[in-house]
């Protein structure tokens, strides 16, 4: 992996992609509703975030499991984009609450709220998905959503172990 100083971090490609997003999703909803519009944007991102895991995973030297996983938090974390608090952090679990999301702010003032849960929220689940099948995420709180804090639970299911990188 490239070296973490010059590793682009992941509220930077949000806005990049959200800057070209949002022109798109203006047009898919004129064309087809708020509705359909939104259900088009959430579809594209979870497929790409799934993508996205499986290229993760693919990187790793050895089997995902959660520990490589929170290996790659500084990615997400990285220009200040979130502060957290860790609640748990072993082999089979990481707990963490975000009290502060620049992603959050970032979307509303870019004027997408509306859909910034589709856009990096969403994506959370799918991301994981794909990067280690064997690995659950609940999140019953966003920030995003109006809650004041987001509370991730990673938690390795039973009965699994950590797979390897097919």
């Amino acid at each position: 992996m490239k070296n973490q100083k010059e590793e682009i971090g992941i509220l930077q490609r949000r806005k990049i992609e959200a800057e070209i997003i949002k022109p798109i999703y203006d047009i898919l909803k004129r064309e087809y509703g708020l509705e359909q519009a939104k259900s088009i944007i959430e579809e594209a991102v979870a497929n790409a975030a799934i993508q996205a895991g499986k290229d993760f995973a693919q990187k790793e030297d050895g089997p995902t499991s959660v520990q490589s996983f929170v290996a790659l938090q500084y990615l997400w974390e990285k220009d200040d984009a979130l502060e957290t608090e860790v609640v748990v952090n072993n082999e089979n679990q990481y707990d963490y609450n975000v009290k502060r999301c620049r992603y959050a702010e970032m979307y509303h003032e870019m004027g997408l709220g509306e859909i910034g849960f589709l856009l990096s929220c969403n994506r959370d689940a799918k991301f994981i998905e794909g990067y280690a099948p064997n690995v659950k995420l609940t999140r019953p709180h966003t920030i995003m959503n109006g809650d004041g804090y987001c509370d991730f639970h990673y938690k390795l299911e039973k009965g699994k172990t950590d797979i390897s990188n097919e």
